[in-house]
């Protein structure tokens, strides 16, 4: 069993041994997204960073040892607002976004969880949660809502560290004249007419139909899914508070957890910023995965979310993904096609010391030096550290080649062809058009004795 994984645990404050109740059962729970709209790169940094992590307790305790779950949120404001703005079904909606949010997850090398629980299919879960903190007295029903009640908590605050006045003063924190309290968090809300909802118990007095809010369905999904407590709980720096924060005590006052604060360790990825912004929808200076996809590789991007520790802010730009382009570069030349071997100990220990992203990525520098020397070893072990930080799972010929089209492909293997025909019939200035054609279009044409070849600079 490895006994030198260290992570920073938000609850704790500090970095510490990852020691999983079971090693034979490592449960990981990240928040996924809501399925509104089209993520943007800010959303896809918690799920790349969520699937390096898994990947590293996958290559410690074993695929078969790691159960991972994300869930998708198909039940909000947002996405009711966006169904009534677009005039059409909330399905149509949470399947479009839910849609683009895996093909581009997919296209940045992440594998799906496991388990991808989505709120609407956990509602019954949600209910029987729900009646035990109304047994146990942590929640209480008026006017139509379910209420948390904070007050009757006394470790509300323990993840984020906020004093009640801080609470107070924090965003999302709603004064409603059904509060007890305005640090009080709804567990469900009526829902309006048009709305999704659902029967509730009589004995709540609700009346009508009410849909659920947002923090009692991780809680209900991971209870379902993983069962309390889990070992590891993911997210966005972002939703430490209140989101996490919410799900704690309501999962601590609804089960017998004892110390554990729903999960053994809380893992937070700090956010990407555009200029000094934090990259958000609401603020309107985001760029999508699929509008980066047309121009750079899927492991490119990767790379490029990577390449800040994960706690830290990670500056989104060209320049980024230009150098990080040029690493991947290196790397491929340096391992050519190499099969993967062992990953090297250097790597393995800079993604065991809190996933250090950035010294994993110095270790494979220093064994591509290694490569370029002709070290067969070190050419299967940058090849084997690639692949478990997700990169490197092209040949060398189809790196260079890029994210082409089989068409596109097949006309510039043409050219080469025609070019070729012009050399040995001595037609040199049809030859050097096509060049000049292809070198225009940023297509290298790499000369030798067994014939051309080509690759996009």
């Amino acid at each position: 069993m490895p006994l030198n994984l260290l992570v920073t645990d938000s609850h704790r404050g500090q970095k510490v041994p990852f020691e999983p109740a079971d090693p034979s059962r490592v449960t990981v729970y990240c928040c996924g997204p809501t399925v509104y709209a089209a993520p943007h790169i800010g959303n896809a940094r918690a799920g790349v960073v969520a699937d390096q992590v898994v990947r590293v307790l996958r290559h410690l305790y074993g695929n078969a040892n790691v159960l991972y779950a994300r869930n998708l949120t198909d039940i909000d404001d947002k996405i009711i607002k966006a169904a009534n703005e677009q005039g059409v079904d909330i399905d149509v909606i949470t399947a479009r976004a839910t849609e683009l949010y895996l093909s581009n997850l997919e296209s940045l090398g992440c594998a799906l969880p496991d388990l991808m629980p989505r709120a609407t299919e956990h509602i019954e879960p949600m209910i029987e949660l729900t009646q035990r903190l109304l047994d146990r007295g942590y929640a209480y029903a008026e006017q139509g809502h379910v209420l948390f009640d904070t007050g009757a908590y006394e470790d509300y605050g323990s993840l984020s560290g906020l004093d009640r006045d801080s609470i107070l003063a924090g965003a999302r924190v709603e004064v409603a004249p059904y509060k007890r309290d305005p640090a009080d968090f709804v567990l469900w809300k009526p829902a309006k007419e048009g709305e999704p909802g659902w029967a509730m118990p009589e004995a709540w007095g609700l009346g009508g139909e009410a849909r659920p809010g947002w923090h009692i369905e991780c809680s209900a999904m991971i209870e379902k899914g993983l069962g309390s407590p889990i070992d590891l709980h993911m997210g966005g720096q972002d939703l430490r508070f209140p989101h996490h924060e919410n799900e704690i005590a309501q999962s601590c006052c609804a089960s017998d957890l004892g110390d554990v604060p729903l999960a053994r360790y809380w893992m937070h990825n700090g956010m990407l910023r555009m200029g000094s912004e934090k990259m958000s929808k609401s603020l309107g200076n985001i760029i999508t995965p699929d509008q980066l996809l047309g121009d750079w590789q899927g492991e490119v991007l990767r790379m490029a979310l990577l390449s800040a520790q994960y706690r830290q802010p990670l500056e989104w730009s060209e320049e980024l993904l230009a150098s990080s382009k040029t690493q991947l570069d290196k790397f491929y030349r340096a391992a050519g096609d190499a099969e993967p071997g062992v990953v090297p100990s250097s790597v393995t220990a800079a993604l065991c010391d809190d996933l250090n992203t950035p010294q994993a990525y110095a270790a494979m520098h220093d064994l591509r030096e290694k490569a370029q020397a002709g070290d067969a070893e070190a050419k299967a072990g940058l090849r084997a550290a690639g692949q478990l930080l997700g990169l490197m799972n092209e040949t060398e010929e189809a790196w260079f080649k890029g994210s082409t089209s089989a068409d596109d492909d097949a006309r510039i293997d043409g050219l080469l062809i025609e070019r070729a025909e012009a050399r040995a019939s001595k037609n040199f200035a049809r030859a050097d058009e096509i060049r000049d054609q292809l070198t225009a279009e940023g297509i290298v044409i790499e000369d030798s004795a067994s014939g051309a070849t080509w690759r996009r600079s």
